[in-house]
């Protein structure tokens, strides 16, 4: 006979429960949104059930969502067309959207964690993350200027700058900037390894920032891909070496994105850093599992919790995923 029965703890859905030991609750969620000018939602057709809100309809979504638990939202800001340059100087404007929202939401939530994000992809007419040129992306100047963004942001309230960008230094260039400022509480959560992944086409269509396709085929000094910043997705300690130097320019949190294919990745931050991991499911992610429901593949809920979970068990202290708040409906609706 056999002493030992792992299957013994498999039991019944009792011991089962009792001894898990990763769990998905709403203190871990972080809730991306995105906004838009006008008074209208307008759907995102490539993430089903996800919109860009106006922002009367985003005050709305935040109070149903911390009615649900949630504690904090990730805001992406949907830039018009007129308001796209090649310096992104839309970007720190102190009476943008972006910044707009910021002081609207903190002002009717106090309480809520508002994370803002840093990057020039938004504002600029070509689509890339940063300043260009003679075909090159610039490192340093683009640093200037997401400092300026990261400033704006601050004044206007956000708790969190995330700068999701991938360029040198930027971490410590934000950091001097907003302690040089006062604004000593405002943390930083880096995306400190953010790959080059396949998986963004539909955060960049509900953002509107796929101008890069468009104005390569008109100017050939425009770069095709992010693959100048973004990271090799075929490499792991690369990655680490982003986190050392996150950690010491200062950065409060660090994030690894996409979430899901990248669980070593997460896995090896919790090993080497004392300081919060987040990981990011990203639109690929949730199109996929999304996609997959809708085709009759897989059960939704059961996928939704499940892809969650192994993100936590991977390590990830914070998620930021598109299907938090149907989490919790999951969630609430078991308890």
């Amino acid at each position: 006979m056999f002493r030992i029965r792992p299957r013994r703890l498999r039991k019944n859905s009792s011991i089962i429960s009792l001894t898990q030991e990763n769990w998905v609750t709403a203190e871990d969620l972080i809730y991306p949104v995105f906004v838009q000018a006008g008074s209208e939602n307008q759907a995102i057709k490539s993430m089903p059930n996800i919109y860009r809100f106006s922002l009367d309809n985003l005050l709305r979504e935040i109070e149903e969502s911390m009615e649900q638990g949630i504690r904090a939202i990730a805001m992406f800001p949907v830039v018009e067309e007129e308001f796209k340059t090649l310096s992104a100087e839309e970007s720190y404007n102190p009476n943008s959207l972006n910044q707009k929202t910021i002081r609207a939401i903190k002002k009717r939530f106090p309480e809520l964690v508002l994370i803002s994000d840093i990057a020039l992809d938004p504002y600029t007419s070509h689509g890339h993350d940063g300043l260009i040129e003679d075909g090159k992306i610039l490192n340093d100047e683009t640093v200037k200027v997401l400092a300026l963004m990261a400033l704006a942001q601050a004044e206007a309230g956000a708790d969190i700058v995330a700068p999701s960008d991938m360029m040198d230094g930027r971490i410590g260039a934000i950091r001097e900037a907003l302690d040089a400022n006062k604004f000593f509480d405002t943390k930083i959560m880096s995306y400190t390894a953010k790959y080059k992944s396949n998986l963004y086409a539909p955060f960049r269509d509900a953002l509107g920032s796929l101008g890069s396709k468009k104005s390569c085929k008109e100017n050939s000094d425009i770069p095709k891909d992010k693959s100048s910043y973004q990271m090799n997705y075929g490499n792991s300690r690369e990655a680490l070496r982003e986190l050392e130097l996150d950690i010491a320019e200062g950065a409060d949190i660090v994030m690894v994105k996409p979430a899901g294919w990248y669980g070593d990745i997460i896995q090896t931050f919790k090993q080497n850093s004392t300081i919060p991991i987040a990981a990011y499911q990203v639109s690929g992610e949730y199109a996929m599992i999304y996609s997959a429901y809708q085709a009759g593949y897989i059960d939704l809920e059961p996928a939704i919790i499940e892809s969650l979970t192994a993100i936590k068990r991977a390590g990830a202290d914070l998620v930021l995923s598109y299907f938090s708040r149907h989490c919790l409906r999951i969630t609430q609706k078991i308890k």
